[in-house]
């Protein structure tokens, strides 16, 4: 799944008000009363067994509803039709209306499987009951590392996920401009700098940047607090947890504000492809980014676009922990065919299915390392490597915390600290006060 592509698209994607508002008696009451987001077009079929005498085996809610994802979904729940004989209903909605009523939907008549995504959206719902516990799936899966599993796992320590394909975030640049420059890959932060100041005096943009649409530079905030702090710690804070207003997190926003001057400027008036279109044209020395950085190059230069993953800054912490948003499927709390539920999670996890995603969609990295990646190319297997080498793994900024805190608070705080990024402690209190009312709602 690629990135938003603009700021209307990013904040619809992220599910206010129904993940966000899962405790909030004036949405269920309105939804109630409306009647809005049950029953009627937007998820009707999903889990609906009010029609017809035909029982299906088992159902799929998937929201990939774009073309070639929907294809890869359909070609997947075949393949396990032929190997088990168990048909899949499946029943796609739109990506966005999909995730904007996610909550009603699994609080009513869901599927028995549904397409999501790891991270704290995961655990929300498995906290709230309104997931089945599938560790006894996982104990039939096999090639995944420990952090597939860990960002599996809900805060009870049981599964609830199932991991199909990823893209992590690393720093991209062009092989043939640091040849010509004989630039050298940092291994820390004082590195980075020094590297970053003499792109600078080769007349580069050192660090391509953009977040005109709220979310990128998330993506910044996450890398820096897993480098200054660690995964825990930053984990914990998505969670409300721990203090905005710690020496921790004023000691992320102090390393950031040393870099942003290494930075492309102007970036609250530039789109992510535009700052990537500076990489491609060789403007820009490097970008931190996802992998679907390449969409904005052509075939031709797939082979001369590389990444490094951030150097460390702590060296207790070191750099093995990374951003990499996983996509996947989870089980109903109550699904009307279980068994079959869970053997459908056990074939997702499997290696036939990764197979035939990575043959019917060669953008995609799958997160089974059994999977034939022959067809990969040299980027998507450095790619691979790297996640797989990661002791953590986050699911980035806004699927890691509550989606109304991302939109309302951190888009605006860290647009704010781009702007401004000498009122550290104005920033911090500002975040750590409406996280307060948001996390206690």
């Amino acid at each position: 799944m690629s990135r938003p592509r603009s700021q209307a698209e990013y904040l619809a994607r992220l599910v206010p008000p129904s993940v966000a508002g899962i405790n909030r008696r004036s949405l269920l009451a309105g939804a109630a009363g409306t009647g809005a987001l049950l029953g009627t077009g937007l998820l009707a079929g999903c889990g609906d067994d009010s029609g017809g005498s035909e029982s299906k085996d088992v159902s799929l809610g998937s929201n990939q509803s774009d073309p070639k994802p929907k294809d890869v979904v359909a070609k997947v729940t075949d393949g396990f039709k032929t190997s088990s004989g168990i048909q899949v209903a499946v029943n796609t909605v739109d990506h966005n209306t999909f995730q904007e009523n996610i909550n009603n939907y699994l609080q009513g008549k869901p599927d028995d499987v549904f397409t999501w995504f790891a991270g704290y959206r995961m655990r929300f719902f498995a906290q709230k009951g309104l997931a089945s516990d599938i560790s006894d799936v996982w104990g039939k899966l096999s090639g995944y590392s420990d952090a597939f599993k860990k960002a599996s796992t809900g805060d009870d320590g049981k599964q609830y996920f199932v991991p199909a394909s990823y893209y992590p975030w690393a720093v991209f640049y062009r092989k043939s401009v640091w040849q010509q420059h004989g630039y050298q890959t940092p291994k820390t932060l004082d590195d980075f700098t020094t590297l970053a100041a003499q792109m600078k005096k080769d007349g580069l943009t050192p660090i391509a940047f953009a977040d005109k649409d709220g979310w990128p530079a998330m993506g910044t905030f996450d890398i820096l607090n897993l480098r200054v702090n660690g995964y825990q710690f930053h984990i914990d804070l998505m969670a409300g947890k721990e203090a905005w207003t710690s020496d921790k997190v004023k000691k992320v926003f102090d390393t950031w504000a040393g870099l942003l001057p290494l930075h492309q400027p102007d970036s609250l008036g530039r789109t992510w492809q535009e700052a990537a279109q500076s990489l491609q044209q060789k403007k820009s020395g490097m970008y931190l980014l996802g992998l679907f950085v390449g969409q904005q190059f052509s075939n031709e230069e797939q082979d001369d676009l590389d990444f490094f993953t951030f150097p460390e800054i702590d060296p207790a912490i070191g750099a093995k922990a990374l951003d990499a948003p996983i996509d996947g499927y989870m089980m109903a709390r109550k699904p009307k065919n279980e068994d079959n539920a869970r053997k459908l999670l056990e074939y997702f996890g499997g290696k036939d299915a990764a197979d035939i995603t990575v043959k019917n969609d060669p953008a995609t990295l799958v997160a089974n390392t059994g999977a034939d990646v022959s067809g990969y190319t040299a980027l998507q297997k450095k790619a691979a490597e790297l996640v797989g080498s990661a002791t953590e793994i986050a699911q980035f900024l806004d699927r890691d915390t509550r989606p109304d805190f991302a939109s309302t608070v951190i888009i605006p705080a860290l647009q704010q600290f781009i702007k401004n990024p000498k009122d550290i402690d104005g920033l911090t209190s500002s975040i750590e006060n409406q996280k307060k009312s948001i996390f206690t709602d």
